[in-house]
């Protein structure tokens, strides 16, 4: 049991999958997973461990921002001995040749935030992607004949600007779209020698503000899911 994590050290498998939402991860965990079991529920933080074709997975939800992510990804790896995460999540893109839903496998994570400087001493503003998490997307999404973007991402420590030009980083890294938890994933899984990936799907597009509804967010990730476990389930 860590400080924000109520699961024993035994409940949690050695792969956890973060999306940002509570319920979201509850929706998966659910639908997705066997032998399920809630395992910790502190601040309605939900995680889940089950199977997934007999392989042990945990599904547990990060909250919103590097701050959020940051907590529960290094108890994950200190305290529960936690190999690998991939956070699932969605993102808006930049740019108009990227469509709604989809996929996008993010190689590095470039950011504003003070977060692995703070933390780390790390003074650059870009993490890459840690062990061979990114690798086995990529590889799993060619078996699955699953289109798959891979490149730099935002990860934006504000959601709403006055400003409507891109950020300096973004033009800087050419990134390809606006999330708000990679980097301090990265960040933390670099510090740990650990494995990280994100992988997101795209629901929104920032330059025309096309978006999809909540509702079909929900509805909409079950690729991104389906990705995401055909590959941990190659990390074990």
């Amino acid at each position: 049991m860590s400080i924000h994590i109520s699961a024993r050290p035994d409940e949690i498998a050695p792969v956890v999958l973060m999306p940002g939402d509570p319920l979201r991860a509850k929706h998966i965990a659910e639908k997705m997973l066997s032998d399920l079991r809630l395992v910790s529920r502190t601040r309605n933080i939900y995680f889940y461990t089950g199977t997934y074709k007999g392989t042990p997975v945990t599904i547990g939800a990060s909250g919103m921002g590097c701050p959020s992510i940051g907590i529960y990804s290094y108890e994950l790896y200190t305290e529960y001995d936690v190999e690998c995460i991939i956070r699932i999540g969605t993102c808006g893109s930049y740019m108009m040749g990227i469509k709604l839903y989809d996929l996008i496998n993010a190689d590095v994570a470039c950011s504003e935030s003070t977060y692995a400087r703070s933390a780390f001493d790390y003074l650059k503003n870009s993490v890459p992607h840690q062990g061979n998490a990114y690798d086995i997307i990529n590889e799993t999404a060619k078996a699955m004949n699953t289109p798959l973007r891979t490149g730099a991402i935002h990860s934006g420590d504000v959601f709403y600007r006055i400003d409507r030009t891109l950020p300096e980083i973004v033009i800087e890294h050419n990134c390809l779209a606006a999330e708000m938890e990679a980097f301090a994933l990265f960040a933390n899984a670099q510090y740990l020698e650990k494995t990280a990936a994100t992988l997101l799907t795209v629901s929104d597009i920032i330059p025309t503000q096309e978006k999809i509804s909540a509702d079909e967010r929900e509805r909409s990730l079950d690729k991104m899911t389906d990705l995401a476990l055909e590959s941990a389930i190659k990390m074990v």
